[in-house]
């Protein structure tokens, strides 16, 4: 059982966690994620650990209510407990000096961008960010990623905010001028990273994504996470979650990603039609496992002695 130190919104349907898990703040690296089931009956979800704090014992989960699980996890408060958090998983992002990195992020995208670009910026990188969103409301962590940033761009699709446009555009506008950029880190939308992609390749720029595709268990052994990368099928879970950008067959990723539409549409729809039972799911089963954990903790102890 997981404690939520802290619940508040960033945006509309977009919720901001600190989650008590000593163990995983201090194991964490950039780019790694968590396995997160809400209740017993609950499917599990991968949330990327977007910041941790060793010394507090939390870590920083920043969710968009889009299906079921994310909608029910943004219904719950400051106090309330999450059945399981498993982590960290995935390989760690790689960080080391490359020169000039541009790292985008889209939407969401911003809380798997923000401590990679920490990290990079630590390693001694100039780091050039463009952060996008649909509306300025949906524009994330600019200060956060303004503060680690040798310069900030941001873009919005309706121009309420920034440049009106795609984050792709001044990308270009760098690419074009000739301006030295050493690597690219792109997270967001499969659109948007499939677009920075094909931006980059034409410039030979290493480009990394991050892909969110469906994982069940996060450790390798279910499947459902299955990329093609280069020709060949990886885990997403164990290989990546980071790959190269140039290597990935996103046309293989959007259609495994819309295998269970049908079936996520109707979990929502149920779950829309009574919220609050499922918020109590939640709270008996996290209420469950606080009175099994002392039983729990004398049984290990008697098995020791």
């Amino acid at each position: 059982m997981f404690t939520i130190i802290e619940s508040r919104a960033l945006a509309p349907e977009v919720r901001l966690f600190r989650v008590s898990a000593p163990r995983i703040a201090r194991k964490r690296q950039p780019g790694q994620f968590v396995i997160v089931r809400l209740h017993g009956d609950g499917e599990r979800i991968p949330l990327t650990i977007a910041d941790a704090d060793p010394a507090a014992g939390t870590i920083t989960l920043i969710v968009q209510g889009i299906g079921k699980t994310t909608k029910l996890m943004n219904s719950l408060r400051s106090g309330d407990s999450i059945l399981d958090v498993v982590g960290p998983l995935g390989r760690a992002s790689e960080i080391e000096r490359f020169g000039t990195v541009v790292v985008l992020g889209g939407g969401v995208g911003a809380a798997i961008a923000y401590p990679t670009a920490v990290a990079l910026k630590r390693a001694g990188n100039e780091v050039l960010t463009i952060l996008g969103g649909r509306t300025h409301e949906l524009v994330l962590l600019e200060a956060e990623l303004a503060a680690v940033s040798d310069e900030l761009v941001v873009t919005t699709d309706d121009g309420s905010y920034g440049r009106q446009g795609l984050v792709t555009e001044p990308l270009t506008e760098w690419l074009v001028s000739g301006r030295r950029i050493d690597r690219v880190l792109a997270i967001g939308p499969v659109p948007m990273m499939r677009a920075v992609a094909e931006t980059t390749r034409q410039y030979e720029v290493p480009t990394i994504v991050s892909l969110n595709s469906i994982m069940i268990d996060g450790t390798g052994m279910c499947g459902g996470c299955r990329v093609v990368v280069g020709g060949e099928s990886k885990f997403a879970c164990v290989d990546g979650p980071e790959f190269d950008a140039h290597q990935v067959d996103f046309g293989v990723l959007v259609q495994r990603n819309a295998m269970y539409r049908d079936a996520e549409r109707e979990a929502l729809d149920r779950f829309l039609a009574d919220p609050a039972g499922e918020v109590e799911k939640v709270r008996h089963d996290c209420g469950l496992e606080a009175k099994a954990e002392p039983e729990m903790e004398m049984a290990s102890m008697g098995a020791g002695r």
